[in-house]
């Protein structure tokens, strides 16, 4: 409240921010005027001179203004140019708006400008990284995937071209010759994987003509929050081989399959039971059945269909806070094999489940007490002392081998339990795929971690692939860390503004739309059921669609958006469906998407890196309509999404449908939105619509993104420790490539170590 009220009187922080960039956009326009007298030469010679200055000691920020107007008077030379874009011929038609100069001042002073979708981040980048490219060091832009790093090198590059710059790009495929080439040009484009690996790479290399990059010196991130946030949990890794294998997924699996059927069969047993108990008003009795139903098999249909019953889904939360309470929570799980936490993404296997899986083998979840093995043999007098280092190597073996099967088991377990295909994972080709849960992209060459990869393709009955050790890892964070100067852009970042500034010290600045918004972002729709959604949503596209809207439906899983596809097929409504499955076909999708009457269904693909523009007539008919078919545990991606609307001034509409079997209402929401619709007396494939209902749905998106940011904060903390371990080692490893006779240098560190170790042992 007291915040509202001082920035009702003094302006927020941002608000000041802008007030200081709109006092230097006049200056950057006052210079761009006195420019439009001199010839292509002297313009082109402006770099040079920029060069000399900073030889001389001027920095970039003396040079700003002036470098940011022969940007912009060089777009401006362009108009009607045409060049080739990935194998289409495009003609220029842009010069930047203030609002972008004000984006530019944002990123040249290493901060993130959040630009609505439509406003021309692409070409905001080209004025800061031309003006940190004059000092020769090299600068990045960091895109999301190759297809825009090729695009947006080949758009602008004239820019930097004409006015003397090279511009490179990195992507999945080239030689280590080639990436050296492209990171000796002035500007830099790749995506973030392609940067990390290479220096990762970088420090395994034995010979110093093999590294490929040079110092990390000024950086831009596109999708900024996709990249240091989104994928921020998981860390670069470099794989090999291991020499002795522990994995035993294809052995193990006969038993994982059969506890989650006996598990399964159990669970139906106990729902029927549950059923019988209400039709005999024994609430309390069936709401315990319930209750162990859910922790077992949370997404078991019938029970999801029981829980849209009135005054269900209460009974058995209120049974679960008394447990809670009475601390008898374990002892009322122990009635089940496993119990799955949907929450936590982990699985506990219960005395029961060890006794059932491995009935033959009693201790199989013993593991040997090591402390215990080794004292018997350190006092067992007949050993000398090889046979005892024998003995004690093979406990350890001993160890780690049970370790390694008992971790086999559980993480089959998870494989089951909470991998689903088509949902976090798809089969192509006879292997598994990730499915990235932010973009819906496929994430080629990428492996779950910790054995999860190879007990989902045990699961699924495809080739194993060879256990691997990590060689060398990097979380995000931590690259990006080390450029001396990091910014980037983005259409959402401002719920995170806290966590960039707590990880990377980097703020957050809005800024303004060169034309006004008036997208209308009608009220969230609420269903009990999945089913009476779908319905609801296939009404939706039919009626936009005779109104001759173009509409773009967005999905969070493959699943859903074939779900969707199947039922508009049933109604007679053509479309086109844009997943990790159909990505070759994106980026004619897109470009249809805008057209009148098309309706395109898409993965959180579409959310990123596009721009959808509209057809003929479409904006007399209301602009893109976009429907979400749920809430992504992100509020940024829904921001996204409905970002592919009214973009530039045009109009567009959004509407999510949500219902409260969708795993983040399930999770996080449900109870209090249930008890409201009890009260209400809501029917079947009658909608809840209410402001109070939307908050409680933002507030269960918060909880989540609470929790995702403790994870991706511990994960950096962890990794810091690693991090400086990491720098002595290459720090010293790249002194070694790089001396003149290595024998001396490790002869001196030697001489070093003895010295100290004397010094310790005298004192």
């Amino acid at each position: 409240m007291m915040i509202n009220l001082i920035n009702k009187l003094f302006g927020s922080k941002n608000d000041r921010e802008l007030k200081k960039y709109w006092n230097i956009v006049p200056l950057i326009n006052e210079e761009y005027e006195k420019l439009h007298t001199l010839s292509d030469g002297e313009l082109k010679n402006k770099t040079e001179e920029f060069r000399k200055r900073i030889s001389e000691g001027e920095t970039e920020d003396d040079l700003m203004i002036e470098a940011f107007a022969v940007v912009k008077e060089t777009c401006k030379r362009l108009i009607g140019k045409k060049w080739i874009v990935i194998g289409h011929e495009i003609e220029w038609n842009m010069i930047p708006f203030d609002v972008q100069l004000i984006g530019a001042i944002v990123l040249h002073e290493g901060r993130i400008a959040e630009m609505a979708t439509g406003e021309g981040k692409t070409l905001v980048a080209t004025m800061p990284l031309y003006l940190n490219a004059l000092s020769g060091k090299g600068v990045h832009l960091v895109t999301v995937n190759d297809y825009l790093a090729q695009r947006d090198s080949e758009w602008m590059g004239p820019i930097y071209e004409f006015l003397g710059l090279t511009v490179g790009v990195i992507k999945a495929g080239i030689t280590p010759e080639e990436r050296k080439e492209q990171y000796r040009y002035d500007i830099t484009y790749g995506t973030n994987n392609e940067f990390g690996f290479d220096y990762l790479r970088d420090n395994m290399v034995i010979d110093p003509t093999q590294k490929v990059q040079r110092e990390f010196n000024y950086v831009i991130v596109d999708e900024v929050d996709s990249v240091l946030i989104d994928e921020a949990r998981t860390p670069l890794i470099i794989s090999g081989p291991v020499e002795i294998s522990l994995q035993q997924y294809k052995e193990l699996k006969p038993a994982v399959s059969r506890i989650v059927k006996i598990q399964n069969k159990y669970i139906n047993n106990l729902i029927t039971e549950a059923i019988n108990h209400l039709k005999e008003s024994r609430e309390k009795e069936a709401a315990g059945l319930l209750l162990l139903a859910q922790k077992g098999a949370p997404k078991n249909k019938r029970l999801q269909k029981l829980y849209r019953e009135k005054g269900i889904k209460v009974l058995v939360e209120n049974l679960e806070v008394e447990l809670i309470r009475d601390k008898t929570v374990n002892k009322f799980e122990e009635q089940l094999y496993y119990v799955i936490d949907e929450r936590g993404n982990a699985v506990s296997v219960t005395d029961k489940g060890r006794n059932e899986m491995f009935r033959n083998d009693p201790e199989f979840f013993t593991v040997p007490d090591l402390s215990e093995e080794f004292n018997k043999i350190d006092i067992d007098e007949r050993l000398s002392r090889r046979e005892i280092a024998v003995a004690k190597d093979a406990i350890q073996r001993r160890y780690a081998e049970k370790s390694g099967m008992i971790h086999n088991v559980h993480q089959l377990l998870k494989a089951y339990s909470l991998f689903e295909r088509d949902s976090e994972y798809v089969i192509m080709d006879g292997k598994v795929l990730i499915v990235d849960e932010f973009t819906g992209r496929l994430m080629q060459g990428r492996r779950f971690s910790e054995g999860i990869h190879e007990a989902i393709e045990a699961k699924e009955g495809v080739k194993i692939e060879k256990e691997t050790q990590t060689l060398a890892t990097i979380t995000l964070q931590n690259f990006f860390r080390m450029y001396n100067k990091l910014s980037g852009m983005t259409g959402t970042a401002e719920t995170e503004s806290s966590e960039f500034w707590e990880i990377y010290k980097i703020d957050v600045i809005v800024v303004p739309t060169n034309e006004q918004v008036i997208r209308d972002d009608k009220t969230d729709m609420i269903y009990r059921t999945k089913i009476e959604k779908y319905r609801a949503i296939i009404n939706e596209i039919d009626r936009v669609h005779k109104e001759g809207q173009p509409v773009l439906v967005g999905t969070i899983t493959v699943d859903v958006s074939e779900i969707i596809s199947r039922m508009l097929k049933r109604a007679g409504i053509s479309h086109s469906v844009l997943n990790a499955k159909y990505h070759q076909k994106e980026a004619e999708i897109i470009s249809n998407a805008g057209m009148s009457g098309n309706v395109t269904i898409s993965t959180n693909m579409a959310g990123r890196g596009t721009d959808i523009k509209l057809g003929e007539g479409v904006v007399d008919s209301g602009g893109l309509h976009v429907i979400g078919t749920e809430r992504h545990e992100s509020r940024r991606i829904d921001r996204q999404l409905r970002g592919r609307s009214g973009r530039q001034g045009d109009p567009g509409s959004s509407k999510f449908f949500i219902s409260l079997e969708d795993d983040l209402m399930r999770l996080f929401a449900s109870d209090r939105i249930a008890r409201a619709m009890d009260r209400i007396g809501i029917e079947e494939n009658e909608p809840i619509t209410h402001p109070l209902i939307s908050k409680a749905i933002e507030n269960a998106q918060k909880k989540v993104e609470e929790y995702n940011f403790g994870i991706r904060k511990r994960l950096i903390e962890y990794d810091d420790v690693m991090n400086k371990q990491r720098e002595a080692i290459y720090s010293m490893r790249n002194e070694i490539l790089f001396t003149d006779d290595p024998n001396e240098f490790i002869t001196n560190k030697i001489k070093n170590v003895i010295d100290d170790t004397i010094k310790l042992h005298i004192s």
